[in-house]
């Protein structure tokens, strides 16, 4: 089937969708949907399989779901059940438990890992065990139905689910009419819904702009409203939801929603209050590039994404410490600690990408001193890449006096080792003759 005839149904211009007895849901049967096993995992579906053979319940759930019906390619694919992880465990040889918030079933297939989920019911009905006094969840594993577990997930738009017994489509929350309209809309109250889990706030974002669909007023306002909450977030679990938001294809997109509902300064405190001198032209060139290169298939450092977030202010601070006595070096150095010492109180940086950064930042003053043969002993630095292309940036992002620097690292990795040379010896001549420029004009 179609999308576009898919779609008239859902809206209620074709044939009229069946209900399930006694319940709010909406089922589409498979004669009534365009989702097919031929776009779906095989693990997945290998899984799905054997929970059925076993007399569990079998759902396809989740963004899977959701992508296949915009006709997108789902990055991967979830399944939830009535069976226990412990059960889950018993039926898959290569499955592992993980999860201490909520127990989860990893069923292992090589690179790809299926997550399985037991059917979740709202925490409030165990009395509110593992809740905060602000209502953050912080425990789970409150086991439910299917229908218990649609109305305790987010966003409706991922609260369908493909059943693997009769291949219908199950939709409680209205899922269907929102990806229709292209609508972010949360299921239950939003203030609530916000204070369980305040990265569901990052979410909204990241959906939005994943899938260029505007999000609904009310959670729009609740966003506003409830924005302090995300300083509570533990910063460990921040690092991961920002690597979400820019390094999947939508990486200008979500900066853009980020700033819009005023949530950079709660991730990034120190760049947003550097945007107004160029920081905001080189955060935005630099997720263009990270867009492209993801389009291209090419691999983003997740130490260089988050050098070129800190780089404004980076620069912010190196400007200050150059009125002192430092090498270009020393102020570097300085500048890229201290940037880095406070951005660990909102994000937990790992130190096999926070020792990377602090390289990118200081092979900037390294790749300004072009003396001697220390240019031939910077190529081939593991860390040379990277820095050379930062260095690209700043000049395409608009930093003054850096294309000739530029072309002149471009040139010498392209020549033979002779010609290598020459160049160097023709930096130190004009730097040379800039120098004795300066003393007659002096006199």
């Amino acid at each position: 089937m179609k999308l576009s005839k898919f779609w008239q149904r859902v809206t209620g211009k074709g044939k009229k969708k069946k209900s399930v007895a006694n319940t709010a849901a909406s089922i589409i049967s498979r004669n009534e949907h365009p989702l097919s096993r031929k776009d779906m995992s095989e693990h997945a579906l290998k899984v799905l399989y054997r929970l059925k053979k076993a007399k569990y319940a079998g759902y396809l759930v989740g963004g899977g779901v959701r992508d296949l019906l915009l006709g997108m390619k789902p990055k991967d694919f979830d399944v939830a059940t009535n069976a226990t992880p412990e059960q889950v465990r018993k039926l898959f040889g290569n499955c592992r438990l993980i999860g201490r918030r909520f127990r989860l079933a990893h069923v292992h297939f090589g690179r790809e890992i299926i997550e399985v989920a037991t059917f979740r019911a709202s925490h409030d009905q165990e009395g509110g065990e593992g809740v905060t006094k602000d209502g953050m969840i912080t425990r789970d594993n409150v086991y439910g139905t299917l229908e218990d577990d649609a109305w305790r997930r987010d966003f409706t738009i991922n609260a369908l689910y493909y059943n693997i017994y009769d291949f219908s489509i199950v939709d409680y929350t209205g899922g269907l009419k929102d990806i229709e309209n292209k609508t972010i809309r949360m299921i239950g109250d939003v203030d609530e819904r916000l204070q369980e889990d305040p990265v569901r706030m990052l979410r909204a974002v990241r959906f939005a702009a994943k899938l260029g669909f505007g999000i609904e007023d009310a959670l729009s306002q609740g966003i506003k409203k409830n924005i302090h909450l995300l300083d509570g977030v533990p910063v460990a679990r921040l690092f991961e939801e920002v690597l979400k938001l820019f390094l999947h294809g939508h990486a200008q997109a979500s900066y853009e929603l980020l700033k819009e509902y005023n949530l950079l300064k709660h991730l990034f405190a120190q760049t947003a209050a550097h945007l107004d001198k160029g920081g905001d032209r080189f955060i935005t060139q630099a997720l263009i590039n990270t867009d492209l290169r993801i389009q291209q298939q090419k691999p983003i450092a997740p130490a260089f994404l988050y050098a070129a977030l800190l780089w404004p202010a980076v620069r912010y601070e190196a400007e200050k410490l150059k009125q002192e006595d430092l090498s270009l070096l020393q102020v570097y150095q300085i500048a890229g600690q201290e940037v880095l010492e406070k951005q660990l109180k909102q994000i937990l940086i790992p130190k096999r990408f926070g020792i990377p950064m602090r390289e990118i930042w200081t092979m900037q003053a390294r790749l300004a001193s072009r003396k001697g043969k220390r240019p031939l002993k910077l190529l081939p630095v593991p860390r040379f890449r990277a820095s050379y292309d930062f260095l690209l940036l700043r000049e395409q992002s608009g930093e003054t006096q850096l294309k000739e620097l530029c072309d002149w690292w471009t040139k010498i990795q392209t020549v033979s080792e002779e010609e290598q040379l020459l160049m160097c010896k023709n930096v130190a001549k004009s730097k040379s003759r800039k120098k004795k420029t300066k003393k007659k004009q002096s006199q």
